[in-house]
């Protein structure tokens, strides 16, 4: 399963390469201006800066939401980009409220919190700051899922989408490990290529095809109760998007029309 997500995740943002970099390029000028807005403001009104930043946070969470729905049509194979960024902005605003107020929380931890109780010096500052830290961690890996989880259960409300992003977690701790240094490793060509591939759309586009594949799992294993759930026939499973990802050569790869 993991060698296919590899490939499918690889694929998939090798077909959208033009669509990752225009919405990279928006995440881009996000962080240009926050980072400018931020020290600008600073020198006049600290306050003032850091009301700039949580702003910025939510216009990044909006634009996450519209982002979720782009990738999410990339990783069914289909090429509608802009007006499901439209309608994924209208419709995952709650979502994306919620995600603004846990990456809220996130920064105010880091930025005041986590230095503060480590600044106490004494046991429960120490106990404190490792609490803290957990969190910070348990929500970096909860929210790999988070909005592939909506896309794929949009019916579900954030607090419930949150929780079984929370559960997934658990139940495929490997995988969420393996995950997590797969977004290392992407976060790092990021920083390599000034952050137009993959970005942060291809590592929502990374989500998006990984929690797809988890989801196969699961559908399998709620029409077969008594199955093995450590040794799941993913040949079976992984069939139809096999056969949609295709044989890829360099050739077709590059002159995909020959």
């Amino acid at each position: 399963m993991i060698g296919f997500f590899i490939k499918k995740a690889f694929f998939d943002g090798w077909d959208n390469l033009i669509g990752l970099v225009l919405f990279n390029i928006v995440y881009i000028v996000l962080l240009g201006v926050g980072l400018w807005g931020f020290s600008t403001i600073g020198t006049i009104n600290v306050a003032a800066a850091y009301l700039f930043l949580a702003l910025m946070l939510l216009v990044f969470s909006i634009v996450s939401g519209g982002t979720a729905a782009v990738v999410f049509n990339y990783s069914n194979y289909q090429r509608d980009s802009w007006n499901a960024f439209r309608t994924g902005i209208r419709r995952n605003i709650r979502h994306s409220l919620l995600y603004f107020a846990i990456i809220l929380f996130m920064s105010v931890n880091l930025l005041l919190l986590l230095p503060f109780y480590i600044s106490m010096d004494n046991i429960a500052g120490l106990l404190i700051a490792i609490v803290l830290i957990w969190l910070e961690v348990i929500a970096l890996l909860c929210f790999a899922f988070y909005f592939p989880l909506m896309n794929l259960l949009p019916g579900d409300r954030p607090l419930k989408t949150l929780k079984k992003c929370m559960i997934i977690l658990v139940d495929n701790l490997g995988f969420t490990l393996f995950f997590a240094l797969y977004r290392l490793v992407m976060s790092a060509i990021s920083v390599f290529t000034m952050f137009l591939i993959p970005g942060v759309t291809g590592s929502q586009l990374a989500g998006q095809d990984a929690m797809k594949l988890l989801m196969m799992k699961y559908d399998y294993l709620e029409e077969n109760k008594d199955a093995d759930r450590k040794h799941l026939p993913w040949a079976d499973l992984l069939y139809d998007e096999r056969e949609k990802v295709g044989p890829r050569s360099l050739k077709n790869m590059i002159f995909p029309w020959k």
